[in-house]
């Protein structure tokens, strides 16, 4: 049945000239169905862009269509919005104009939505027209992540914490049941998963409290409703919940574990807890089992290295150390490698601290120093469980690097880890430990040194226009520039204006020879190893770098940000 609202609106489509006559049909017909926004319906039937569509609607309205990304919006007209009203019905409040407020929406045919939102606000209200998109990015910004969970939780007046010793343990029953505080807190996860956050750190100051992603190696801070410090303890007390600690104890730093699943997503989440002047910090570091394990392909060696590392995974024994600072990649590393040859014939035991990655078919022990299992004692009873390849999470004293190498040693194939700058700097790490030359130079076949460079967003970036002198005063190399183009970071919506999405690695591989093991044996310098391994063709951290700055992959400040500068080498 045609009604003159339906009428209406098939003459609104019909204006845009994005539509035949029996496609606003037919998108009158499933949206009459499915009770789903005009504009859903549109772009779930692939007719038309979400921008293109609500452009040519806001020109047939005769109202304006805004991108929220680039305004800017004035805090008193924000507020002339109830919270509840802008999440409630995804819009957001863009400027007064002559005593009427002018608001951004996607769905404008919303029944009674002009009406729900003149209540709401007591002014008489104007229409524009703004992508979902837009909207969500612009709600978060201006309101803060989880504002209308806030806002129902000011609302219901439920939970009253003005301090973390008003929150005594009697009170933990009531607040574990709390739906608002667990909504907050899996609102939090979620936005951070959806940035591509690997950590969240809630950090309380004096008047509020703080909550920051790390996004691609670099910390963003979040915007949160200015409210937030009012349920700073019933928010940690509902994470320390999730992750099992104790949630009385507030003087003493813990850690814990939560596994959830959001929205289909199985994220795993590893807690820390650390006592401060204004109540306790926490940092969750978030991991995906869902991502699936790197391959070798995937961590960004090039192919010469790459043929080279697969030979050093594949030999029967010997220890292959992945070294550099913490961040730098070295645990994803060993997961790609150990992924790489896990094979039915092979029996593969690992201790680590923590494990970070569950893999089929391999045995995985977590170290737990508080009942002596530590990284010694359990590579120790390793041993006696006939493993083929052991992988330790990091070498840290004598006795784990003696007992690895003594497993090299008896027909065991070792990976493991060391914080040194540089692959040769492990064989010197390794002799400081105490352990003798000739057993570091029978032992090690492989060092590997690694750094991780954001990748550039492939949607903005442009090509950097080349200044000879600005270059050869960093020590670029000039003969390479005919090899490629550099590239700088502009910045777009889609990589959050900082121009990088997502990282990759640079490597230093180090094949430890008939060449270079003399040197060690004689205790040879860190820079004569190297200097011998750069004759016999080895790449340093930064040579691979230029490498990927010529190839677009990044630019060449990351280069010059994450990794040493060259020593100089004299000869002799």
């Amino acid at each position: 049945m045609t009604t003159a609202g339906t009428q209406k609106l098939a003459g609104l489509l019909e204006q845009t000239g994005l539509f035949t006559s029996a496609q606003v049909e037919d998108i009158l017909q499933r949206q009459q169905q499915n009770g789903m926004s005009i504009t859903d319906v549109v772009l779930d039937m692939g007719y038309a862009r979400d921008d293109e569509f609500l452009k040519a609607l806001a020109k047939a309205m005769d109202i304006p269509f805004v991108r929220l990304a680039g305004t800017v919006i004035d805090a008193s007209v924000l507020q002339k919005l109830p919270t509840k009203a802008v999440f409630q019905y995804n819009v957001v409040p863009v400027t007064m104009e002559k005593g009427a407020l002018r608001v951004a929406t996607h769905n404008p045919f919303h029944p009674g939505l002009v009406d729900a939102l003149r209540l709401a606000s007591g002014f008489r209200i104007r229409l524009a027209l703004s992508t979902a998109d837009d909207l969500s990015k612009a709600s978060k910004k201006f309101y803060g992540v989880g504002a209308d969970t806030l806002d129902q939780m000011i609302q219901h007046d439920r939970i009253e914490v003005a301090s973390e010793e008003d929150l005594l343990p009697a009170d933990l029953s009531d607040l574990d049941q709390e739906a608002s505080v667990v909504k907050f807190v899996n609102q939090i996860i979620w936005e951070a998963h959806q940035d591509r956050a690997t950590d969240i750190h809630m950090e309380p100051m004096e008047t509020s409290l703080r909550i920051r992603y790390r996004v691609d190696g670099v910390l963003h801070q979040t915007p949160v409703p200015a409210q937030l410090k009012r349920f700073q303890s019933a928010i940690i007390s509902r994470i320390k919940v999730m992750s099992n600690m104790d949630i009385a104890e507030k003087r003493l730093p813990q850690d814990g574990r939560i596994s959830l699943r959001i929205r289909g997503e199985e994220i795993d989440v590893r807690v820390s807890t650390m006592p401060t002047v204004y109540g306790e910090s926490v940092s969750l570091r978030l991991l995906m089992r869902s991502s699936g394990m790197l391959g070798m392909d995937k961590l960004g060696m090039d192919a010469r290295d790459s043929k080279i590392l697969t030979r050093m995974i594949h030999k029967p024994h010997g220890i292959l150390l992945v070294t550099g600072p913490t961040g730098s990649g070295k645990s994803t590393s060993l997961y790609a490698w150990l992924h790489t040859i896990n094979s039915v014939d092979k029996r593969i035991l690992t201790i680590e601290e923590p494990i970070e990655y569950e893999m089929e078919g391999v045995n995985q022990i977590n170290v737990r120093p508080q009942i002596g299992l530590t990284f010694a004692m359990g590579l120790r009873h390793i041993l006696r469980q006939d493993p083929d390849v052991i992988m330790v999470g990091e070498i840290r004293d004598r006795e784990t690097a003696e007992i690895a190498i003594r497993a090299a040693l008896t027909g065991h194939l070792v990976f493991s880890t060391l914080h040194t700058n540089d692959a040769p700097g492990a064989v010197t790490r390794l002799l400081d430990m105490g352990i003798e030359p000739f057993l570091v130079a029978s032992s090690v076949e492989g060092l590997v040194a690694q750094r991780l460079v954001r990748r550039l967003c492939p949607a903005c970036r442009q090509p950097l226009p080349v200044d000879k002198a600005s270059l050869a005063n960093i020590g670029f190399p000039m003969e390479r520039l005919s090899e490629g183009t550099l590239h700088t970071a502009a910045g777009c919506e889609e990589c959050r204006m900082t121009g990088f999405r997502g990282r990759t690695g640079i490597y230093e591989i180090l094949a430890v020879d008939d060449h270079i093991r003399p040197l060690i044996v004689a205790r040879a310098s860190s820079a004569a190893i190297k200097t011998e391994a750069l004759r016999r063709g080895m790449h340093t951290l930064r040579e691979d770098g230029w490498t990927k700055a010529l190839q677009g992959v990044t630019t060449v400040e990351e280069v010059l940000r994450v990794s040493e500068e060259d020593e100089t080498l004299s000869e002799g």
